[in-house]
């Protein structure tokens, strides 16, 4: 191990922080979660990410590989090495005439928005500015423009890789295709992603905003509210919210976000105007606002919080029962938070095997979420499993970013069979130890 750490201090030109060094129990931990890492890597370079990988390779232990840190799953920390890309979260607009953004491994979406905007672009992206850009479009990247625009990960067009050998491979549909293929929805398990490089859209202000309903509205409204998006405008994309802890938990209003991707008021409000049709309106807020402040602050919790999240992908002929289902649990005593986002659009137009992100047919997407501290959440967990034991018959598949376990099981849910056998046979070739394995991990064929 000694000679492998001089090895390091030799190339790597970055910070290392080991135990008992300033600031390593911050370096340790992640937004959820925590973990001793017997060292930190933070690389400046590309070459440093090279030095790193190789380190991890040679040391025998884990790796783990940080974006932003936010994964539920705990992906961005482990007792091993942890290389964190903070340093490499460079924004740059190529002022090419394909809006061509080149984007830092480290990034975060707020970064993205902010950058792009005195340009007039964005990027279809989550609704979070703490986010890393890494994690979420490895997996997906489901936000307030995915009806519109599609997933982050169909705005990409290339990649700068570090390989598990530590070369370095460019990903694209010309160069390295099924390398591309596979890190569109294949998470972290064929390399670390040191660029992105992905096609903006001209973008406006958008009329964004929440229209809340009474509790007891929620089945009806809910209902007619997933009819509706099956012909509203692409332009809108929408999450109801059941059983808000900070609202009243199970007698929270049943809130209805939305975001009209434009700035036409009277074509906002044709768009908008269905939704309000829906029932007893408590609050409208919808306004026109800038699209970086459409996305949130990310919350870090404590040290002692755990969170349990479930999620999983709704096709339209299961929508009415699960939408029953999740109206009769959100409105009654010990529910989790609830979030029902809506997908479809564009995203439905790009075919089930063109990127390893497969669930292209959804209509929705459901997530649970409980947190608090760990025997709250333990105490909590067997009625969020009998709550995900009625909802699993209705649903098909499941969305990696929102997952807190790694199961076999989420690994099958995330991949189909299909898509598994393909990206095995992408990470034989490209990561046959299986060096990078804290993630959903796919084994080599």
């Amino acid at each position: 191990m000694s000679s492998v750490h001089e090895t390091l201090r030799r190339d790597f030109g970055g910070t290392i922080i080991e135990p008992g060094d300033d600031g390593y129990d911050d370096a340790a931990r992640t937004a959820l979660a925590a973990a001793h890492p017997a060292v930190v890597l933070r690389p400046r370079t590309v070459q440093d990410v090279q030095a790193a990988v190789r380190f991890a390779a040679g040391s025998g232990l884990a790796l783990s590989v940080r974006g932003g840190g936010h994964s539920f799953a705990g992906f961005g920390t482990g007792d091993g090495v942890v290389v964190d890309l903070g340093g490499l979260a460079a924004v740059e607009a190529l002022g090419d005439t394909r809006n061509t953004v080149r984007v830092g491994g480290g990034a975060h979406w707020g970064d993205v928005a902010a950058a792009l905007a005195p340009h007039g672009l964005a990027i279809s992206s989550g609704d979070t500015k703490s986010v890393g850009v890494g994690g979420l479009t490895l997996s997906g990247g489901i936000g307030w423009k995915v009806r519109r625009y599609g997933l982050a990960l169909d705005a990409l067009v290339a990649a700068e890789v570090v390989l598990a050998d530590g070369t370095v491979a460019t990903a694209s549909a010309d160069e390295n295709p099924e390398l591309f293929w596979a890190l569109r929805g294949g998470g972290g398990n064929l390399g670390v992603v040191t660029t992105f490089v992905f096609e903006a859209h001209p973008t406006t202000d958008l009329f964004f905003g929440r229209i809340t309903f009474p509790a007891t509205e929620a089945a009806e409204v809910l209902q007619g509210w997933a009819e509706y998006l099956r012909t509203a405008p692409e332009e809108l994309t929408s999450i109801a919210n059941l059983a808000n802890p900070f609202a009243g938990g199970p007698e929270a209003p049943l809130e209805i976000h939305v975001a009209f991707d434009g700035d036409d008021q009277e074509a906002a409000d044709r768009a908008l105007d269905p939704v309000r049709r829906l029932g007893t309106v408590l609050v409208d807020d919808v306004a026109l606002t800038a699209y970086p402040d459409v996305l949130v602050e990310g919350a870090t919790p404590p040290p002692g919080i755990r969170v349990l999240a479930h999620d999983g992908f709704v096709e339209r002929d299961q929508v009415p029962e699960v939408l029953q289902i999740l109206a009769e649990v959100g409105t009654s005593a010990g529910s989790p938070s609830i979030a029902i986002r809506t997908v479809g659009g564009a995203v439905a137009r790009v075919a089930g095997d063109a990127t390893a992100y497969a669930h292209r047919q959804a209509e929705l997407m459901v997530a649970t979420v409980t947190g608090g501290p760990e025997a709250v959440v333990e105490a909590a967990r067997p009625g969020v499993e009998a709550i995900w034991d009625k909802l699993t018959p209705h649903l098909r598949g499941a969305y990696a970013n929102f997952l807190t376990s790694a199961t076999e099981q989420d690994v099958a849910d995330v991949y189909p069979a299909g898509t598994y056998d393909r990206l095995a046979a992408v990470k034989r070739r490209y990561d046959p130890a299986n060096l990078f394995a804290h993630n959903l991990n796919v084994r080599p064929a």
